[in-house]
């Protein structure tokens, strides 16, 4: 074993985690009564602690971890409830209320066992259509598996991976950190950045497929048209014949049709024009004047890596997108870092475990509004203004240079009220670069040479790049599904999709959804965690299903659930009058946000009510 790199993993690591793997190690509590970690919302994260104390903790680790990693000592026994709990309440420098406790051990899974893995269903053999191959997919279709479900996969595109298959972009990444993004049962130890680039998680979904069988059992380059349920079982048609199946499960997402803004003269352009996430390889950016319509989350993250391919950009927002800063979004892992994921026992977990509480509920207040605030325009309660007050400064501090900026970079809606983006510097430096205008004039129409915006002015382009965006309220928008009766969903839907828990529309029978309607997440947590819970939800209505036949979510109780909803997205910075984001349907409720805690969807999902079930 290398103790080169031991010591740099030392002055790497992240501090909590390593003392709270120390403690484990040794069986000691002793570092847990030095000092508490204290985490600062702009810090490193690395707790705050004395130089004395950061030191002490690299000692201890040193003493007690090296013998272990070279085989010349064993480690403790794992530590009993009572010291388990007093571990996660230091490392997350704070209490951490106690029915949060089962959800975070459960994710913790210090024991190596995968505890979300489901037991066998013995009723009898059911079989399961899944559309979609995807991170949802993928794992909905593994763990049907895993329960002796017969599963077949229909995918659009020719391979696995969805929305980073599609999206390809020059500087895609994700935007939650890669040692949280990925499933809690299949970690992944060489992240080579913070934040991925798109091909790299391609490449870990492409792995997860191949591991468990799944290339086998998917039908690439073929599209589900209509789904209908004919009494007993599922008819799927799709671009490649017929299939049937006990139970069909949509794991298409939501972002995944491009939105084409509705801009007169769209059509008339000559040059080239795409979405980003139809993005066109074959077009050479370099020296070309570039149009940029929107300013969302792809065209954050491309507009910086073409800037300096361009000779000009005009890049066209209708609304600035707030900036959340992250200097390490485009760092890479540091090797010693790498080494202590890999090797220091139980590291992995544990910051995964660190990663996971920072990011799941305790970012709620400061989006959700205060009973009776009269604070600043542009702010719901004492935490929300706050917040914005010192994410303004953050922008100000980067624009020193650039004070004609503020005005166009600054957002005029409340924060939280659409989706805020990673910042580590590089957006607004690419817009502050000489050749590049951030236009916020609207734009009149589109002509074959370039833009023309409400106040005349004429913009020449010769590449346009629409970064605008999804349907994401168009749920299953590109095929049929028909339920008991002969009733069509999108009839039933009528442009304000709803579902019980995201996953059980009545009179579906056995059709399950994941990332369903209600089951996004703005500011609390990873989407593949929000679907390892949807997808226990469905593998145990598949177990009642074995057992007592075809089910449907009852209707009272798939209103009632979405009445909570709606009244608690009311609360939200999301969810207020004015806000427009893609959020909201065309009716302006709020279809996309989960707007609970992160515990509560936890709870909901551990396995069917049939009190709340019908049988169809």
């Amino acid at each position: 074993m290398n103790r080169a790199a031991f010591e740099l993993a030392l002055v790497s690591t992240h501090l909590p985690t390593l003392a709270v793997v120390t403690v484990q190690a040794s069986g000691d509590p002793s570092l847990l009564d030095a000092e508490t970690p204290v985490y600062d919302f702009f810090g490193d994260g690395m707790g705050g602690f004395s130089d004395e104390f950061a030191s002490h903790i690299r000692n201890e680790a040193d003493r007690v971890l090296w013998p272990i990693i070279t085989g010349a000592a064993q480690p403790a026994p794992l530590p009993d409830d009572a010291m388990l709990k007093r571990m996660v309440i230091w490392l997350a420098g704070g209490e951490v209320p106690d029915h949060y406790l089962p959800f975070l051990l459960e994710e913790l899974a210090l024991d190596g066992r995968d505890r979300r893995a489901p037991a066998a269903i013995e009723a009898r053999k059911l079989s399961a259509i899944v559309c979609g191959a995807g991170m949802s997919g993928l794992l909905a279709a593994h763990r049907l598996r895993q329960a002796g479900v017969e599963v077949t996969i229909v995918e659009a595109n020719g391979d696995v991976g969805g929305t980073w298959y599609l999206n390809r972009y020059p500087g895609v990444r994700v935007d939650t950190p890669n040692h949280l993004y990925s499933y809690s049962f299949e970690p992944n130890h060489d992240w080579p950045e913070f934040y991925s680039q798109g091909d790299v998680l391609l490449g870990y979904f492409q792995r997860f497929a191949r591991a468990h069988g799944l290339y086998e059992v998917t039908r690439f380059d073929t599209r589900v048209e209509h789904a209908r349920w004919d009494g007993a079982r599922w008819q799927v048609e799709t671009s490649g014949g017929t299939l049937s199946a006990d139970i069909f499960v949509s794991a298409v997402g939501q972002l995944n049709q491009p939105r084409y803004p509705d801009i007169p003269g769209r059509q008339d352009f000559a040059g080239p024009a795409f979405h980003s996430a139809r993005w066109d390889d074959g077009v050479d950016l370099t020296g070309k004047r570039v149009a940029v319509i929107g300013t969302g989350a792809s065209a954050f993250q491309f507009v910086p890596a073409i800037v300096d391919r361009v000779v000009h950009m005009d890049v066209f927002q209708r609304s600035a997108p707030w900036l959340g800063p992250t200097d390490n979004y485009h760092d890479p892992v540091p090797e010693g870092f790498q080494w202590a994921v890999e090797h220091i026992p139980a590291y992995d977990k544990w910051y995964r475990f660190w990663l996971f509480w920072m990011l799941t509920d305790g970012v709620l207040p400061n989006v959700r509004v205060d009973d009776g605030w009269n604070g600043p325009e542009h702010t719901i309660g004492a935490a929300n203004a706050e917040l914005r007050a010192a994410l303004i400064e953050k922008i100000e501090a980067q624009l020193a240079d650039r004070r004609d900026l503020l005005d166009r970079v600054i957002p005029n809606y409340v924060l939280g009220g659409k989706r805020s983006l990673r910042d580590n510097g590089v957006w607004l430096r690419a817009i502050a670069r000489e050749h590049v205008d951030l236009v916020t004039t609207p734009i009149e129409r589109i002509v074959a040479d370039g833009v023309v915006t409400a106040d005349g002015v004429h913009r020449p382009a010769d590449v346009l790049i629409y970064g605008t965006g999804f349907h994401a309220s168009n749920f299953l928008g590109s095929f049929r599904v028909t339920g008991s009766g002969g009733v069509d969903l999108h009839d039933r839907w009528a442009g304000d999709p709803r579902a019980y828990l995201g996953l059980m529309v009545p009179d579906f029978p056995n059709f399950f959804m994941v990332y369903g309607p209600n089951t996004n997440i703005v500011v609390n947590g990873s989407i593949i965690f929000l679907s390892e819970c949807g997808v226990n939800y469905i593998v145990e209505a598949a177990r009642l299903i074995a057992e007592r036949g075809p089910v449907s979510v009852k209707p009272h109780v798939h209103d009632a659930f979405n009445a909570r909803v709606d009244a608690e997205n009311a609360r939200m910075a999301w969810g207020q009058p004015g806000v427009s984001s893609w959020y909201k349907g065309a009716n302006g409720r709020v279809t996309q946000n989960w707007p609970f805690a992160l515990v509560d969807y936890w709870a909901a999902t551990r396995a069917p009510n049939p009190d709340d079930l019908i049988a169809a």
